[in-house]
């Protein structure tokens, strides 16, 4: 049961729903209320169902928190691959906007062989629209050559204006690969692909199978414990404490997908006897596409929170032999004392607080049980980006009556947040200041508030510090939420 449930407010979220779709106009109403529902449980099923309405194009002219496929291609897939050169290509807008990406981790020197937070850009100009980019775009593929020498090569991520005026940039990949001997892939992952940053993940896998893997992938010094770590962008080094889970148990981590990852990894991802999929949504298409092509499994993980890390570790060995479970069990009992200090410290502190996440790629789902495991309630949740099966696979986490919301508008998270009263808001950094405005504790969840790792048994003892920073900061006291404001007039 939920707040919600609760008869000191609106009876139920579908109740909640109804008065917030209620300041729509008629047309606008019908299509978000298939946006937004309430996780209930079907008689004879096991977990509720939440089947939100899910990628489709956002409502003109109503406030959207997405991103574009180029977000998708070179804030998320491609952009954190540490040692190619990533050109934006089009006006300098969007690299710079993207500029310092989101906190990737990375070991390496900056501009010498490591790429990740440079911009790199054509810096499209009107006459480029008129004439045509791709002599630019060589030119700038010899510059970048020559200033970085010790790049393994390059990725073209092409903004709108590429995808209207038709410029080749494929064949200026195929003749500067030829020229220069080295990897060039070329993006389409124009602003204006899709109906959000999804479509730019997919993409972005299809030219990794397109331009980098090749049908007879190398095998020659491969193990039997051989494991790639998919969709793991090592935010605040969440990578690295999910890798030395990983080979702590025994396991040899050939690629991690592309927190820290290198060009090489990519090419050699097929030699592993499993994917660990992390963020399913961004990298699910590469991942099946290498089970159907390579007979390379994969499995989705959850290194969020004590619980599931060590649900996670049983699942992932128990696809391996005897030892390698037994090094699983030491593993989940070598960190089991520190884990009961956090929660001793941080539980009693964050009990029965409850919790609003909205946010992209796994975190709708995948925090959840780490929230839980401090004693802690998420009342409501949803995704920026979306598909059917993400909603799917959210049912085993959420309980009955949690509120479900699809490309929550500005207006709607506002209202639903007044109307929940969440001592806890996870989101993204557009919605973080005028959350914090209201007077409601927020935590980025996108990059972690500049904190991190979340992931992994290192990464849990961070979570639950911000969490209880975030909640129980003094600031509060200073300020009246819109619900005590009115309470006070």
């Amino acid at each position: 049961m939920t707040p919600l449930d609760n008869a000191d407010g609106p009876t139920s979220g579908e109740a909640m729903i109804a008065e917030v779709l209620a300041a729509y106009p008629a047309k606008a109403a019908k299509r978000r209320a298939k946006h937004l529902t309430v996780a209930r449980t079907a008689e004879g099923e096991d977990a509720p169902s939440c089947g939100a309405k899910s990628n489709v194009k956002s409502i003109p002219g109503v406030m959207t928190i997405r991103g574009c496929a180029y977000a998708g291609s070179k804030g998320v897939v491609w952009g954190p691959v540490k040692d190619m050169v990533h050109i934006s290509h089009g006006p300098v807008g969007c690299g710079h906007y993207s500029w310092a990406q989101r906190r990737n981790y990375y070991t390496g020197t900056t501009g010498v062989d490591r790429f990740v937070t440079m911009q790199i850009t054509s810096d499209f100009q009107e006459k480029d629209i008129v004439f045509g980019g791709d002599k630019k775009l060589g030119i700038l593929i010899d510059e970048a050559e020559g200033l970085f020498p010790l790049s393994k090569g390059m990725t073209i991520q092409s903004e709108c204006p590429i995808g209207l005026i038709g410029d080749d940039i494929e064949a200026v990949a195929r003749k500067k690969a030829e020229a220069i001997g080295k990897t060039i892939v070329p993006v389409r992952c124009e602003g204006f692909r899709g109906v959000s940053q999804s479509l730019g993940h997919h993409i972005a896998n299809d030219t990794i199978r397109d331009w980098v893997l090749k049908d007879n992938a190398r095998t020659e010094g491969a193990t039997e414990y051989d494991v790639a770590v998919i969709g793991d962008y090592n935010i605040g080094g969440d990578a690295w404490a999910s890798r030395r889970l990983l080979e702590e148990m025994g396991l040899r981590v050939v690629a991690m997908w592309s927190g820290d990852c290198t060009l090489a990894e990519i090419e050699q991802a097929p030699m592993s006897k499993l994917n660990l999929v992390h963020c399913y949504r961004s990298m699910n298409y590469i991942c099946r596409y290498m089970e159907e092509t390579h007979g390379v499994p994969w499995m989705e993980f959850n290194f969020f929170g004590p619980t599931k890390i060590a649900a996670s570790l049983r699942e992932i060995a128990a696809r391996f032999d005897e030892s390698i479970q037994q090094k699983a069990e030491a593993v989940i009992a070598k960190y089991q004392a520190a884990m009961d200090a956090v929660l001793a410290k941080y539980k009693p502190r964050l009990e029965g607080k409850t919790v609003m996440l909205y946010v992209g790629g796994l975190r709708p789902r995948h925090v959840i049980p780490a929230y839980e495991d401090l004693g802690m309630d998420v009342v409501g949740t949803g995704y920026e980006f979306g598909h059917g099966d993400d909603y799917k696979r959210t049912g085993k986490y959420v309980k009955d009556g949690t509120v479900i919301y699809d490309d929550v508008t500005g207006y709607e998270l506002d209202a639903f947040i007044q109307k929940m009263r969440p001592d806890l808001v996870g989101s993204g950094i557009k919605e973080k200041y005028a959350v914090q405005k209201m007077g409601v504790p927020f935590r980025q969840m996108h990059s972690w508030d500049y904190s991190g790792p979340y992931h992994g048994y290192d990464g849990f003892a961070v979570f639950a510090r911000d969490m209880d920073m975030a909640i129980n900061s003094p600031v509060w006291s200073l300020m009246k939420t819109p619900w005590a404001e009115a309470a006070a007039s």
